[in-house]
């Protein structure tokens, strides 16, 4: 049996966190969620089990989610790391190394099918 993949979902607006964590969680991933970087670095250093970050740019307190990619990149390599911003639209050379982005408003499905492609899973899996 294989561990289940955890998704570390970080998006300042409640109502959107609660519905991709909901689409995801309904998908067969474990969720955790939180507010800002400042909970998502607490869980990280805690020691969750995150597989993929998925986390919006435009982020109200602390730092923003480019910048929590960033760090996530170099502390936990290992982190699949997904983007999101209806605000901003990076290039690539503004994303941390492997680092995906998707525009919003996004579909539910498209991020659910990101995250299987970040870890190699099919999607019937």
């Amino acid at each position: 049996m294989s561990k289940k993949i955890c998704v570390l979902v970080v998006e300042d607006e409640a109502l959107i966190r609660l519905a991709i964590a909901t689409t995801l969680e309904l998908s067969g991933f474990e969720v955790l969620d939180v507010g800002n970087a400042v909970e998502a670095l607490r869980l990280l250093n805690a020691g969750s089990p995150v597989t993929v970050l998925f986390t919006d740019i435009d982020l109200n307190i602390g730092m923003d989610g480019l910048m929590l990619a960033a760090t996530v990149r170099r502390s936990w390599p290992s982190i699949a790391i997904l983007t999101t911003s209806g605000r901003r639209f990076p290039g690539v050379s503004e994303l941390p190394s492997g680092v995906r982005f998707l525009g919003k408003p996004y579909q539910s499905e498209a991020v659910v099918s990101l995250v299987h492609e970040l870890v190699g899973t099919a999607k019937d899996d």
